[in-house]
């Protein structure tokens, strides 16, 4: 084949020599703009992960590579005067320069030919040129190639909000370090490592909003430079920053920062006849941010896996070859770039976190790209997670007002286990068991399915049970098969429940209220769900006219205001059998576009009245309710509100508007809010994934000042202690684990090595048999690796 790469970056250098190794008859050119020795970054960091990589697709470069690199395992954060330290990062560092002028020897040790100081305009002229097979752009974060064929690579170029320099130190830092200051202006922070015998690379950045109120957009580059030499003093010890981007003028060196997402990577042209496709790689096909680390990595990967392609599909032709490089490659990508995401997020949010303490900000740091877990950090560093649960544990036992137990010294209790105190009301540990619909009650009357049902689930572990959204009227409920609280013999059905929970655990049980408004009157979720009643429906009400689903579903018409004097009363009325019926905690329903829920969103409020418009208006309603149930239920019992964060729906609620909801029933008296989100329009497109509804909570715990709950896809003890350990929310809601498992919370406590969670007495000879096949389970793993058991322990639970 003949091959021009249009830009001589890592990827374009990489992907020339192992398709010359692969086949020394292809005839491989590499065309660059600069000249061999020019850069214009400092260094580049590869996790040790990425270097076995190297190592596998080609040795020889690989090898020369770990030469000229340097290493370490530690990252060190510099938080208000403290330093926190963890190990067993594995990363290494080498200079950009050194890295491409390894890759430019070896290409032409293999004959692959490179052209320096010529720029490329249009890349069907230079593939006529030279005959090409194939043309692979990989021409940087500001592709020509990409830009000019921009209807067909549909690229998404989303400009961050931070403005960041790329400056370099004489300095040597021996950890990967995190520097933060705060100024008048805003916060800053720096990102430095070390990537050769004598130069670390120095990354400043802030808040464009910051950095233009520190009056750098109006210095020069040196000002700017003497700037941030000032603000990090403490970390440059005398040291100067320098510059190798002599050649831009002022404050043009402080960029922000492009996120690339390309829809298609590959395009087919016509050159003299011939089918010529264009391959984008590298940055020119997607960026992820540098407080990853990943950008040269992803360029590499690409060129490894297209030329792995070759290797497996050349035979089936060309095309066969670039459809699975986009396959493969794009998924792969998908998930640096959404770790990329939340990292970089973080960054722009250091404010959201500044009220922690180092510790807690620390760790907040060290996993806010959610690829790093809380058992992964434990298998880098057992003796950092320790000492960090020992001082979480503290802090929980305290808030709490509960004696610290005597534990033994050489081990520490899991966030997830640290008890949690809001009014009078203590929960043992931070596991709640969600509101989960059973469509089972009769007449509104729960039996002795939800006594088995909840009885069970409380015997297995949880610091609280929530019952399922319970309904305050008849007309209020979702299905004919949904509980209510509206007559004496609900109230009494639920006391025996609430009776038999206290008596026999040490559990509290929550019972949430809600009225199902536009989406009542439907059949329970066998029969189809969200489906109207074949017959006897009820009639609906909603803040505006609508029909949940469009054609389908039942109408309801805009409650007046003499249906919400009415409904305010029910809930009342349900509070008061709630406190009767001896619950510990009550939350109010205003989530998932039920009743409350409708007045709330602007999607389904269309009113013009007081109850319409703004925010403030829209939550009017809802904060009547809270307001009213506030008043009647008992003072040292808490209440929860379950809001949706986000509707998933262009016009619909955002997580911004979300903080603003929470402020408002903060204000209102409520002490934590149950952050769900979406089930308000049948048009949402929400984003699914591992802890997918757990930024909602942590915005809103950490902007709004608010204690949260944590729900959505959180099926792990790796997950729920990597949330609270973060500070994202203060306890996690688990639905589907507990259906599959009642006793979610004791087994998860067995599978981590906990064996200090206190088990039902009846059921204690199952708790020795458990821990003991897992222990077994772990040496033979031990066995069979050479990993010890407790590194075995936390590879099971980081899923590797």
């Amino acid at each position: 084949m003949k091959i021009v790469c249009i830009g001589g970056g890592p990827a374009g250098l990489y992907f020339g020599l192992l398709m010359k190794k692969q086949n020394p008859e292809h005839q491989i050119t590499i065309i660059e703009r600069n000249r061999p020795y020019d850069t214009f970054g400092w260094g580049v960091v590869f996790s040790d992960q990425t270097l076995g990589n190297l190592v596998a697709a080609d040795e020889d470069t690989a090898r020369t590579i770990l030469q000229s690199f340097n290493h370490w395992d530690d990252i060190d954060v510099h938080f208000k005067g403290k330093t926190v330290t963890s190990g067993g990062h594995g990363f290494c560092g080498i200079g950009r320069k050194r890295l491409l002028n390894i890759l430019q020897a070896r290409c032409e040790e293999l004959g692959v030919k490179l052209v320096f100081e010529t720029d490329v305009v249009d890349d069907q002229l230079v593939a006529a040129e030279y005959g090409a097979d194939m043309v692979i752009a990989c021409d940087g974060l500001n592709s020509r190639i990409r830009t000019r064929y921009a209807d067909v690579f549909k690229p998404d170029i989303d400009a961050r909000k931070c403005r960041f320099v790329w400056l370099g130190t004489k300095k040597m830092f021996d950890a990967f370090t995190f520097a933060f200051e705060e100024t008048e202006h805003g916060w800053f922070q720096a990102h430095i490592y070390q990537f050769d015998g004598d130069t670390s690379t120095f990354i400043v950045e802030a808040l464009e909003d910051t950095w233009i109120r520190a009056g750098i957009d109006r210095m020069s580059q040196e000002e700017g430079i003497a700037f941030c030499e000032k603000l990090f003093a403490r970390c440059l010890d005398g040291y100067p920053l320098l510059s190798n981007a002599k050649h831009l003028r002022g404050s043009a060196i402080w960029i922000r920062f492009p996120r690339v997402i390309c829809d298609t990577w590959v395009r087919w042209s016509d050159i003299h006849g011939k089918p010529v496709p264009v391959v984008l790689m590298g940055d020119a096909a997607h960026t992820a941010h540098f407080s990853i680390g990943s950008g040269t990595k992803l360029a590499l990967e690409d060129a490894i896996e297209l030329a792995r392609c070759f290797e497996k599909h050349g035979e089936q032709g060309l095309e066969e070859v670039l459809n699975a490089y986009q396959i493969l490659r794009s998924i792969e990508v998908l998930k640096i770039q959404s770790a990329a995401r939340n990292s970089m997020e973080w960054f722009e949010n250091v404010q959201r976190y500044a009220h922690m303490e180092p510790e807690q900000f620390a760790y907040s740091m060290l996993t806010r790209s959610q690829r790093i877990s809380h058992e992964n950090l434990r298998l880098r560093d057992a003796a950092y997670v320790q000492r960090y649960e020992s001082w979480i544990a503290e802090r929980a036992f305290e808030q709490a007002a509960c004696p610290p137990p005597q534990a033994a010294s050489d081990h520490s209790i899991p966030p997830m286990f640290t008890p949690f105190r809001m009014r009078g009301t203590v929960l043992k540990n931070r596991i709640v068991v969600s509101p989960m619909a059973q469509y089972s009650a009769v007449d509104g009357l729960v039996g002795d399915y939800h006594l088995v049902h909840l009885g069970s689930r409380a015997t297995g572990g949880a610091g609280m049970v929530f019952a399922e959204m319970t309904c305050v009227s008849a007309d209020a409920r979702i299905t004919p098969g949904c509980p209510g609280m509206y007559t004496p013999e609900h109230t009494q059905a639920w006391k025996r429940i609430v009776d038999f929970v206290h008596a026999n655990t040490d559990a509290k049980i929550a019972m949430q209220l809600g009225h199902a408004g536009p989406k009542g009157s439907t059949r329970v979720a066998w029969e189809g769900i969200d489906l109207p009643l074949a017959s006897e429906n009820w009639p609906l009400v909603a803040a505006s006219p609508q029909q949940y689903i469009e054609n389908v579903s039942q109408f309801a018409r805009a409650a007046t205001r003499a249906d919400m004097e009415r409904i305010e009363a029910d809930f009342v009325r349900a509070a008061q059998a709630a406190a009767q019926a001896g619950f510990d905690w009550l939350e109010l329903h205003c989530a998932h576009g039920y009743l409350l829920s409708s007045f709330i969103s602007p999607l389904t409020n269309l009113r013009d009245d007081e109850y319409g418009g703004t925010l403030a208006n829209r939550c009017r309603f809802p904060l009547q309710v809270f307001t009213a149930i506030r008043a009647v239920w008992p003072q040292d019992k808490p209440i929860s509100v379950r809001i949706s964060a986000h509707d998933w729906v262009e016009g619909g609620i955002t997580p911004n508007e979300a903080v603003q909801i929470a402020k408002l029933f903060k204000q209102a008296g409520a002490d934590m809010i149950d952050c769900s989100s979406g089930q308000v329009s049948k048009k949402e497109q929400p984003v699914f994934g591992r802890m997918y509804q757990t930024p909602f909570a942590d915005r809103i715990r950490n902007e709004a000042c608010i204690p949260t709950i944590a729900v959505g896809a959180i099926y792990e003890a790796d997950h729920a202690n990597s949330i609270i350990a973060a500070g994202r929310a203060d306890l996690c809601a688990l639905a589907r684990p507990h259906l599959a498992n009642p006793a979610w919370t004791l087994n998860e406590a067995a599978k981590i090595g906990f064996t200090e969670l206190e088990w039902p007495k009846q059921y204690l000879s199952g708790k020795a048999q458990l821990e003991r096949n897992l222990e077994r389970e772990r040496q033979m793993a031990a066995a069979n690796s050479g990993l010890t058991p407790q590194q075995i322990a936390a590879r099971l639970m980081e899923g590797a």
